[in-house]
């Protein structure tokens, strides 16, 4: 079960979805990612796309973002956001929001209405890695949702090839843990 590591909320169990459909990010993963961003987490914009759980939405608003949106398509896995938001006590919180929408439709919809993000953070099923890094990117590209100085994360597999620019999007840093990689992009 994914837990809330630190911050306003921290310790909070937080349920995820069950099945093979979306595979949380693991805590030493979330712990690494958010010892680079740290930084970088207060007060900012957060995008979490392909939300699963929520949890790194939930993570960053514990660690002091302004707004938190998370992006689920699945029935399922956004039920089980709608619970870990109840969980932290933030149901009706303006802090945090839930598009029920394919990424591509969010995207389009925060986009047309000016929003801009400072972390846009992605993770995709490892094999759809590489489509959705296309998509995402050009949409980020095209509406110009990247805040000055913000960041695009992608969470793949070691094993997927990523471009070192993307739709204006420039590759900055690779870490890998195990067969997981964060890959950064800035402007």
């Amino acid at each position: 079960m994914p837990r809330v590591v630190t911050g306003r909320f921290r310790g909070a169990i937080l349920q995820a979805p069950e099945g093979d459909k979306t595979r949380p990010t693991t805590d030493k993963v979330k712990e690494a990612l958010f010892s680079i961003i740290q930084s970088d987490v207060p007060d900012s914009e957060f995008l979490d796309l392909f939300a699963g759980s929520g949890q790194i939405g939930i993570e960053a608003l514990s660690r002091g973002a302004r707004h938190v949106t998370l992006v689920e398509r699945s029935g399922q896995a956004a039920a089980i956001i709608s619970r870990n938001i109840s969980k932290i006590k933030l149901d009706g919180s303006d802090e945090i929001r839930v598009h029920k929408k394919s990424v591509a439709q969010a995207l389009e919809l925060m986009g047309q209405a000016g929003e801009k993000f400072d972390i846009i953070f992605m993770d995709p099923p490892y094999r759809d890695v590489p489509q959705r890094l296309e998509e995402v990117t050009k949409l980020i590209s095209d509406f110009k949702m990247l805040a000055d100085g913000g960041m695009l994360i992608a969470e793949h597999d070691k094993d997927c090839e990523i471009p070192e620019e993307i739709n204006g999007l420039k590759r900055v840093r690779s870490c890998s843990y195990g067969i997981t990689v964060i890959t950064f992009f800035k402007e």
